[in-house]
């Protein structure tokens, strides 16, 4: 689909999209053209409009990490990985191309990353977005590195709660694989939530510190966007800084579960102890009674097999109360 984004007539801080139909002529004084899962025609009739050539989805995938930035033909090529289905349990990346021109933006993606929809919702009103190409570039990172702090502070909320779970977990929950194995599963996707936050986070870095570099010439002064990649840059680091924390709780977490695990299955590898030592004199006194010896006095006593029972049961007290003394038990 190829999506048109021109300065509104009747506003000129908010942007005007326009879904662009097969053979239609591209307007001149588009600002963003948005391509999501481009035909190769929609691919042409760009790339004959601002004399670019556009990446395909195999291009942008097989990107090796120096050539994710790169300047050609007077355009800037930006690939970065942005959060994608962040509703979902486990999100995913998705790969995004920016081309920067004099002339537009050019967005390339075959995703529909939640970040494009919250920028296009603040882009459509008033005092949403400028009339540069650069300001609407700016204010898509915006919006993914804010969508990418909500996606971090959501999974640190759920952190909080299974931390809540862990250590106030029971015995009998041990023993009956329940909540440790939950939570141990819901850190893993914690884990790999906080593992794709940062890896976009720093594709998204790498591009504000090119663009910080780039724009920073005096020819480019007047578009005055270098001071706000430059404050983006920091939100960035801190947002990497914040992943870095819950990662690091999430590590403490995983090694607390397995150690109260641990524990739990200690006390119940304990008890089965204590029962086969407890277990062992009775065990002694029916074996020997049960050897086929022919001289055995004790077989002919009349109350030889009251006091052989009473024998195997005061034995097996005995190392009991012995434990329970020792506080083993």
């Amino acid at each position: 689909m190829l999506t048109i984004h021109g300065i509104c007539p009747d506003s000129r801080d908010k942007l005007r999209p326009a879904v662009a139909g097969a053979g239609e002529i591209l307007p001149a004084d588009a600002i963003w053209i948005d391509l999501l899962n481009p035909t190769p025609e929609e691919d042409k009739r760009v790339e004959g409009l601002l004399g670019i050539s556009i990446p395909t989805r195999e291009e942008m995938h097989d990107l090796e990490p120096s050539e994710i930035i790169y300047t050609e033909n007077g355009a800037h090529y930006m690939t970065s990985r942005v959060i994608c289905q962040s509703d979902s349990i486990v999100p995913k990346l998705a790969d995004v191309t920016f081309i920067l021109t004099e002339k537009a933006l050019v967005t390339v993606r075959y995703d529909e990353p939640g970040a494009f929809n919250i920028f296009l919702n603040r882009a459509t009103k008033p005092g949403g977005c400028g009339q540069q190409p650069e300001a609407v570039l700016d204010g898509l990172i915006e919006a993914i590195v804010d969508r990418a702090a909500e996606v971090l502070r959501g999974v640190g909320d759920k952190v909080d709660m299974a931390s809540r779970r862990i250590f106030a977990g029971r015995a009998q929950d041990v023993e009956q694989g329940g909540v440790y194995q939950v939570v141990i599963q819901h850190i893993g996707q914690h884990e790999h939530i906080i593992s794709n936050v940062r890896e976009s986070m720093m594709s998204i870095e790498r591009v504000l510190l090119f663009l910080s570099a780039n724009y920073n010439r005096p020819k480019k002064a007047q578009t005055g966007f270098s001071a706000e990649w430059r404050s983006a840059v920091r939100d960035v680091q801190a947002i990497e800084e914040h992943a870095t924390f819950l990662s690091n709780k999430l590590q403490f977490m995983l090694d607390a579960t397995l150690g109260l695990v641990s524990i739990e299955q200690n006390k119940i590898i304990k008890l089965f102890s204590v029962v086969s030592v407890a277990l062992m004199p009775p065990t002694l006194i029916a074996s020997i009674y049960g050897m086929n010896f022919k001289t055995m006095p004790e077989l002919e006593w009349q109350w030889g097999y009251p006091l052989a029972l009473m024998s195997m049961v005061l034995f097996a007290v005995l190392p009991y109360l012995f434990f329970r003394w020792k506080k083993w038990l």
